[in-house]
């Protein structure tokens, strides 16, 4: 393997440093198809609601996600992470067959539990930063395990409307809504009770949850780096930026399916099928 640090007509060692980082000690990641979620409006959706006949989910987002950690009993090292997700639903209620959809927001939850190891210990630190706008020192922090989750953008499947006595009553009760996402709708309060009717959806969540600790590694390092880049203020003259583009050929002939290497659908080159042949 060649020496990362030499260059053409430099060569040099690598020295070795320590640095302060995060180090991730556990992770995993899931696929989950979050069935049955129940949808709660604030009360102007959910007057929309009142007259609709079908809906459509059209889109989903991660309004936040709000995790805790607390140590597994009799397991050393190993942590419960509990992760709650907020979601923004966005539905299209449809209240007549040919008349034009109503997009409304509603507010889904959905919580997790992962079991990952984080490693035993923990220490106090104190930093001599401050804080610039009280000129205090920055609090103390504990070097116990940090999860951090990573949530792709959901991917909308079904949503039915729902009436209470039929299924509604088995999706539970609306759970405690932190402000911050509160505030995403208004502020207001959301629509309860059993003589309204509801919405359920069906959401496809891709997610990674992971567990870290600030470390100190010892690591080669070369030598600081330099940007290599002029500062340039001048801006590039758009069509100058259009004509290096290549013409999209395919775009206006698609390839036969006769010139994809078989099984692979992927084209012909050279007449090879890829590059490992």
């Amino acid at each position: 393997m060649p020496d990362p640090c030499s260059q053409p007509g430099r060569p040099m060692r690598p020295e070795a440093v320590c640095i302060d980082t995060s180090r991730v000690y556990d992770s995993c990641a899931d696929r989950d198809c979050l069935s049955d979620l129940r949808v709660y409006f604030t009360p102007g959706a959910q007057r929309v609601l009142e007259n609709a006949v079908s809906v459509r989910c059209r889109s989903c987002d991660v309004i936040n996600v709000f995790s805790e950690i607390e140590k597994v009993p009799f397991s050393t090292g190993y942590y419960s992470v509990d992760a709650t997700f907020f979601f923004d639903v966005v539905l299209d209620a449809y209240s007549a067959p040919l008349a034009p959809p109503v997009s409304v927001h509603g507010l889904s939850v959905y919580a997790k539990k992962s079991i990952l190891y984080g490693a035993d210990g923990s220490v106090k630190v104190f930093s001599s930063e401050y804080a610039p706008a009280v000129d205090a020192q920055n609090p103390m922090t504990a070097t116990s395990p940090r999860a951090k989750i990573q949530v792709a953008t959901p991917i909308p499947l079904d949503a039915r409307i729902c009436r209470p006595c039929e299924c509604c009553d088995t999706l539970g009760p609306v759970p405690r809504i932190p402000e911050a996402v509160r505030c995403r709708f208004g502020n207001e309060e959301f629509v309860l009770g059993d003589d309204h009717p509801a919405v359920r959806v069906t959401i496809g969540l891709f997610s990674i949850v992971r567990l870290e600790r600030d470390v100190q590694l010892m690591i080669p390092a070369c030598e600081f780096c330099m940007p290599t880049k002029e500062c340039d203020a001048d801006t590039e003259d758009p069509c100058d930026a259009f004509r290096r583009i290549a013409f999209p050929v395919n775009e206006f002939f698609p390839p036969e399916a006769a010139d994809n290497c078989p099984g692979t659908g992927g084209p012909v080159v050279n007449d090879r099928c890829g590059c490992s042949r």
